[in-house]
């Protein structure tokens, strides 16, 4: 698990307040979760599906991950490996979800109210002055 180790090594030491990762439950069979608690001082703690399920389950965590990854795939230079160096990479991930993040804050109202709420009630006097407001614009 050298790339994980190296993974987990740049995280503490880019991010020290972070103490405790998520990883796919192959990790927790390895040395890993041992290796991360004694060097690092993090918890590593596997994402485990429920117990007496067979087949595609989604898991608790790790639909976040999925969605993030589909988010950063809108942006078209991400579907396919076009950079040289890994930091323009890098580079290109980190500019795609910052703009992903600013079109989330900028939009107006609450995306929620649209499909959990139901709209209110019109009655025959509101859509005849709306057609009146219509009409009189044009």
């Amino acid at each position: 698990m050298p790339s994980g180790r190296d993974l987990l090594w740049r995280l503490r030491l880019t991010h020290p307040q972070i103490t405790q990762v998520w990883a796919d439950s192959a990790h927790s069979r390895s040395q890993l979760p041992n290796w991360t608690a004694y060097r690092l001082w993090l918890t590593l703690r596997p994402v485990l599906g429920p117990k007496g399920t067979k087949g595609f389950v989604v898991l608790p965590r790790r639909w976040k991950v999925e969605r993030s990854i589909g988010w950063i795939m809108n942006a078209r230079r991400n579907c396919r490996d076009y950079e040289r160096l890994p930091q323009h990479s890098e580079a290109h991930l980190n500019w795609a979800f910052t703009t992903h993040m600013t079109r989330r804050l900028s939009r107006k109202g609450s995306r929620t109210n649209s499909w959990t709420k139901k709209p209110p009630a019109e009655d025959g006097a509101t859509r005849r002055m709306q057609a009146v407001d219509a009409a009189t614009v044009r």
